[in-house]
C-alpha cells in the first residue's frame, strides 16, 4: 500500500477539475489546494528523512506502478485541458473567474504537466522521452527538454546556468533572466548537436525548429476547434505553467555555486549544490521532486528511490509554501540568506 502513495499526486488534478466545473471564487480550487491545504498538511504530516535500503530500492526502481503513475497523467492533463477548454468557449465567466482558471490550469500543467515531463525526460527509453515532450507541449515550453537535460544539469550552481538564482537575486529578475537565458541556451545547444553531426539548421534533426512548429500547430489547432479567446487562454495557461516551474527553479537552486578547482574546472556536482526538502505532502505530490538535491547527484536515478542527504542544505518550508515566500522577496531574504553557506556569498574568493 505505500507504494500507492504516490496516488496522492492525483489530488491537484482533482483540485483542477473542481475549479474547472464551478464559478465564483471556486474557480480558484487548485490555488487553494495548493497553497493553502499541502502547505498546512506538510506542517501536520512533518518531514521523514528515512532512505530505502539498496535492496528495497533495486526492488523498487524496477515496480511497473511506479511508472505507471506517471503514464497516467498524460491523458489526464490533456483530458482536462479540453474540458477547460470546451468551457471557456461555451461559458460567460467573470474577469475574476477567468484569473482562478487561469491560475488553477497553470497550476495543473506545472505539477502533472511539466513536473512529470521532467522525470520522464531522463529516462532512456523514446516512449518515455516521447511523452515527456508531449507534457511540455501545452506548457509551451518544449524547449527546456534539451535545456534541461544537456545545459541545466551540466553547469548548475554556476555562472553560466541561467536556471541557478544568484544571491540576492528577487525571484521577479530570475523570471527573466531564467526564461530568457535557458531559451538561449537550448538553441545553443542545438546548433553544436548539429554542428557535430555534419547537419544544417533546417535539418529534419532540428530538434529546437520542430517544438516551435509543433507548438505553433498546437496553438492553431485550439484556434480552429474552439476560437481565438481559446487559444488566448491556452497561451496565458502555458505561461503560467512555465513561470511556476521558473518558481521551483528559483527555491531549488537559490544562491548556491559550484566553486573550480585547481585545474580551472568546476567541481562535480555533489548533494550540497541543490536545496532538499522532506515535508512529506509535498514530496509525494510531485513525485520526489523536492528531494532535487539526489536527483542533481545521480540524474538518471528514478523518482521513488531518490535520497534524502544529511549534508544537503534544506529548505525550511516545503516546495509550496517555500514558492509563496519567494513571491514576497524581503521575507525570502530575511528566511533564506543567512541559510546561504557562508563561503558561497564571496564566491570570487574561491574562483
Amino acid at each position: 500500500m505505500k507504494d500507492l502513495k504516490y496516488l496522492f499526486a492525483y489530488t491537484v488534478p482533482i483540485s483542477a477539475y473542481l475549479s474547472f466545473a464551478s464559478t465564483g471564487i471556486w474557480t480558484y480550487s487548485a490555488v487553494f489546494f495548493a497553497f493553502i491545504v499541502i502547505p498546512t498538511l506538510d506542517f501536520l504530516t512533518g518531514e521523514t528523512k528515512d532512505n530505502f535500503s539498496d535492496e528495497d530500492a533495486s526492488y523498487k526502481k524496477t515496480k511497473w506502478i511506479f511508472d505507471l503513475m506517471l503514464y497516467l497523467n498524460v491523458p489526464i492533463v490533456f483530458g482536462l485541458i479540453y474540458i477547460i477548454f470546451t468551457n471557456i468557449q461555451s461559458q460567460h465567466y467573470e474577469t475574476y473567474e477567468l484569473v482562478g482558471l487561469v491560475l488553477s490550469s497553470g497550476i495543473l500543467l506545472a505539477t502533472n504537466g511539466i513536473n512529470v515531463a521532467h522525470e520522464l525526460g531522463h529516462r532512456q527509453p523514446y516512449f518515455e522521452r516521447f511523452l515527456s515532450k508531449l507534457l511540455y507541449l501545452p506548457c509551451l515550453y518544449m524547449h527546456f527538454y534539451i535545456e534541461h537535460n544537456f545545459g541545466h544539469h551540466l553547469k548548475v550552481a554556476t555562472p553560466e546556468d541561467g536556471a541557478t538564482a544568484r544571491y540576492k537575486q528577487t525571484l521577479y529578475s530570475f523570471w527573466l533572466t531564467s526564461v530568457t537565458r535557458q531559451y538561449s541556451s537550448a538553441w545553443k545547444i542545438q546548433m553544436q548537436l548539429l554542428k557535430r553531426q555534419g547537419l544544417s539548421f533546417f535539418s529534419i534533426k532540428n530538434d529546437m525548429l520542430w517544438y516551435h512548429f509543433i507548438q505553433s500547430i498546437y496553438l492553431i489547432g485550439i484556434y480552429g476547434l474552439f476560437s481565438f479567446d481559446v487559444m488566448i487562454y491556452a497561451v496565458l495557461i502555458g505561461i503560467v505553467s512555465f513561470l511556476f516551474l521558473e518558481c521551483i527553479n528559483y527555491i531549488e537552486h537559490y544562491g548556491l555555486i559550484r566553486f573550480k578547482t585547481e585545474s580551472g574546472r568546476y567541481e562535480r556536482v555533489q548533494p550540497h549544490h541543490s536545496w532538499n526538502s522532506n515535508f512529506n505532502i509535498g514530496r509525494i505530490t510531485l513525485y520526489e521532486l523536492t528531494r532535487h538535491s539526489d536527483h542533481h547527484y545521480k540524474s538518471t536515478k528514478k523518482y521513488q528511490i531518490l535520497n534524502s542527504y544529511d549534508q544537503s542544505p534544506t529548505l525550511p518550508l516545503g516546495y509550496p509554501a517555500s514558492i509563496l515566500m519567494s513571491l514576497i522577496p524581503p521575507i525570502w531574504f530575511w528566511v533564506m540568506n543567512p541559510r546561504v553557506p557562508k563561503a558561497m556569498k564571496s564566491p570570487s574568493e574561491h574562483a
